[in-house]
């Protein structure tokens, strides 16, 4: 598959994905792919108002055949889908943890049973 998207790089080489934020590319089916050149141009303008930090460019892209934007890593990581959701299920955990009273080894406030 040969067809050409675009793309919206930041100045630290990370890639925009539709759930409103940056990633390294190591995961480039995430990254959003716009077919029109104008549709970048308008996203790019919208979150540089948003973040006026922000200088980013838009980049032509070919897809490869599995329909993904062939890009350079950026050398600034971000985590993964596979890494946040085990950050996420680490503090579901430790939330349950800390909310089970029969871990604790706390006594019983006075009172507290009336």
């Amino acid at each position: 598959m040969t067809q050409d998207v675009f793309i919206i790089r930041n100045q630290i080489g990370q890639f925009w994905i539709r759930a409103g934020e940056w990633v390294d590319g190591r995961e480039p089916q995430r990254i959003m792919k716009l077919k029109h050149r104008d549709e970048a141009v308008n996203l790019l303008v919208e979150l540089s108002a948003k973040d006026v930090a922000l200088r980013g460019e838009i980049l032509p892209c070919t897809l490869d055949e599995r329909g993904e934007p062939a890009v350079e890593i950026s050398a600034h990581p971000t985590p993964t889908l596979a890494e946040k959701a085990a950050a996420q299920a680490a503090l579901a955990e430790q939330a349950a943890n800390d909310a089970d009273p029969e871990d604790s080894d706390e006594e019983p406030a006075a009172g507290a049973g009336v």
